[in-house]
Order: structure tokens, then sequence, then C-alpha cells
């Protein structure tokens, strides 16, 4: 079994990890990851009374561990982005898996149930808004999965040829890779009443998703292409800027992973509700009860 060094897996004096400064103990198998950290009080405001075990925070990492319905859940903010997503699914699954008092590999593997609930914008017309978006795919423009061993086994290798091909993205731009979220997850939680699609995890929230604002774009006509791709009856459906990581690093690891999203901007049709919150509430309480 591989041993860790300190300088690859740092450990906090009080035996945390390094950026959560969460204990092993604390960690549930099921996990729910939200990006703003304010969110995670809004997930634990639903946790059965007097379940709460844990109520971490450090930088943008607020993790709070408890109870719903007797369900033992872990609710974990990100920040935004990728980069932040490789820190948090690397940790949780160190806490998952090596022993943090010997830095060896656990022999017993742990796997997780992995779940991003966030808000995101839709590519296609007739995704209106409010609508509760499972990503089966996620299209990963950060590049972060190329940094690790056999990033091509676990991608869906025509999709992205196919995708690169018929966008015309950018030559010096990291190659966008396509993962499969996990098909149980999927069909547990989307059940037969939320929109299921192919979502962009973008490494930006302006010019990787198409915004103009002062700066001109590479493909000026990047989003009408996006919305008009289609690759074996499946197409682009929505952006969001994290889940290509979480399904990717997840297939590696051994967890279950997957995003679902609120739709809370129209990007064909320039629309967009800053007043979301009641809906995310029903998203949260909907996930929570099929988690």
């Amino acid at each position: 079994m591989k041993t860790f060094p300190a300088s690859q897996l740092i450990i906090n004096g009080d035996g945390s990890a390094f950026h959560l400064h969460l204990k092993p103990e604390f960690l549930a198998d099921k996990v729910i990851l939200v990006g703003d950290q304010d969110r995670v009080n809004i997930v634990a405001s639903f946790f059965d009374e007097g379940s709460i075990e844990c109520d971490v925070q450090s930088r943008e990492f607020h993790t709070i561990t408890g109870k719903y319905k007797g369900k033992r859940i872990s609710c974990i903010s990100t920040g935004i982005g990728t980069d932040n997503c490789d820190i948090v699914m690397n940790e949780i699954d160190a806490l998952a898996n090596i022993d943090f008092n010997t830095r060896v590999e656990k022999t017993q593997k742990r796997s997780l149930d992995i779940i991003r609930i966030g808000t995101s914008g839709a590519m296609q017309e007739d995704i209106p808004l409010g609508t509760f978006l499972v990503s089966q795919k996620s299209i990963g423009f950060d590049g972060v999965l190329a940094f690790y061993h056999d990033r091509d086994k676990i991608s869906d290798l025509g999709f992205e040829k196919a995708f690169v091909d018929f966008v015309g993205y950018p030559k010096k731009a990291a190659v966008p890779y396509v993962v499969a979220a996990d098909p149980e997850l999927v069909n547990r939680i989307a059940k037969d009443d939320m929109m299921r699609g192919c979502t962009i995890a973008a490494n930006g929230f302006y010019g990787p998703q198409g915004r103009v604002l002062r700066v001109d774009l590479a493909v000026p006509d990047i989003n009408e292409k996006i919305s008009a791709f289609r690759y074996e009856g499946q197409r682009i459906t929505n952006y969001e800027m994290e889940g290509s990581c979480i399904a990717g690093l997840a297939l590696h690891m051994g967890h279950r992973a997957m995003t679902v999203c609120c739709i809370i901007a129209q990007r064909k049709v320039e629309a967009a509700n800053t007043d979301y919150k009641p809906r995310i509430k029903e998203l949260i309480r909907t996930v929570l009860e099929r988690i």
C-alpha cells in the first residue's frame, strides 16, 4: 500500500485535512457539494434537530455534517471553479481512504456518494428558468483531468473530438474532456421529474462562457455553435463551473458522483432570474430526500 509523505498529504496539527480543516471521523458517506459557503447553512437548516456533529470553515471551504431523516450527510462548499474542486475531491478521498495517523492507504476502500447542487445557465431555448437539470455528462474546459494518469480511459473521446471540430475550439486552450456521471446516482436523484443533459463546466464566468465585455472572444460565435452541436442524439444543455472535475476525479477514485443544477439564466433568450433562492431550497430538499 502507498505511504504519503508530509509534502504530498498535508495534515494540520489537529489531525484535519489541510484546506478543509475536516477530520476523518466527521466525513459522511453521503456528501453534498455546493459552491457558496453560505448555502451550506441552508442545507444544514433541513437537518434533524440536534444532529449536527461538526461545523468547520477555512477560507471558502465550509463543512457541516449532520443527519436528514436519520441519513448521515456532509455538506461541503467548494467555492467557484474546478481548481477548488480538485482540492476538495482529493481531500475528501484522503479522509476516506488514507489513515491520517500512519499516512498509509487503507486496504478497505470507502466509496462516497457525491452530489453537487448548483446554479446554471441554459443553452437551449426549450429549457425554462427554474428547471432542475441533472448532468449525465460533463464537458470540462478546465484541463484539470489531464494532470492525472489515464485521463483518456474515463473520457468519451468520440464526443470530445466531434465537439472540438464542430465548435472550432481555440487551439491553445486545454482540450475539453467529457466524463459521465454515475448512472445509478443519476437515476436515483433525477427520477422522472428532472431534465437530463450534457453540461459544460467552464473555467471562467466571462470569456470561457462566451460573455463579451471589453475583451473580444477568440471564437466570437462559440455559444451559437455550442447550442447547435449534436453527437449521437446528445446536445449541450447548460453551463456551470465545477461538475467535470468532480465527475472525473470520482471515476478515478472509485466514488459515485453527479451534478444537478437549478437553471437561473437562459443564455439563448438572454433572460435571468436573480430571485432563485426559493427554488434552490426546493432542489436541496428534493436531493436530501433522494440521496
